[in-house]
């Protein structure tokens, strides 16, 4: 007989995993990712959204400092209200941010509003079809298919290589990702 874990057992064995890692290790992997860059080239003033790291995620800051060193526009996401799309502000690294409505750092209201061309994706665990855990609220999922009625986004989950999974339980409204980028190894999923 087998048994199949919950999204949320999956969610929290990953999260485990990702915060038993040390300091120094987290701060490694970031340096690492930054350095492999994303796996295409990317095009000048094309806005690349990241976010601002919690609860132990893989840090954006020095890929997304590379990615604008190549002419990229930066942004962080907003959260506006529970079940409604991200919204994204301009955002350069030397920014002073703010606490947003779940105490997670955005840039001010006065900061211009933007739609990324790519989307770097925080998550729990991904699996190697692109699915992904995240904490269960679902803003990336409802962003990336609302704005994706509008325009081609691409979207990039960003991990440690332990947050991998064999297989997410991935349900019909989950958003599949492009790519993942770990310390590691770069996943590409576009078939």
């Amino acid at each position: 007989m087998t048994t199949t874990l919950s999204k949320a057992d999956l969610r929290a064995a990953a999260l485990a995993r990702r915060d038993a890692l040390s300091d120094e290790q987290r701060a490694a992997a970031a340096q690492a990712m930054a350095k492999r860059a994303l796996p295409f080239e990317i095009a000048p003033g094309a806005v690349v959204s990241g976010y601002s790291p919690i609860r132990n995620e893989i840090d954006p800051t020095p890929l997304m400092r590379h990615l604008a060193g190549l002419g990229a526009k930066l942004a962080l996401p907003v959260v506006l209200a529970r079940g409604k799309s991200l919204a994204f502000r301009a955002w350069s690294p030397d920014d002073r941010l703010m606490l947003g409505a779940l105490g997670i750092p955005e840039p001010s209201p006065a900061a211009a509003e933007v739609i990324p061309d790519i989307m770097l994706v925080p998550l729990a665990a991904f699996d190697r079809q692109g699915h992904r855990i995240g904490y269960g609220a679902g803003h990336y999922d409802f962003t990336l298919a609302h704005l994706r009625k509008a325009k081609v986004i691409t979207a990039i989950g960003t991990a440690f290589a332990v947050q991998e999974i064999k297989a997410v339980p991935a349900l019909p409204h989950d958003v599949a990702l492009d790519y993942v980028l770990t310390e590691k190894k770069v996943f590409d999923f576009r078939s």
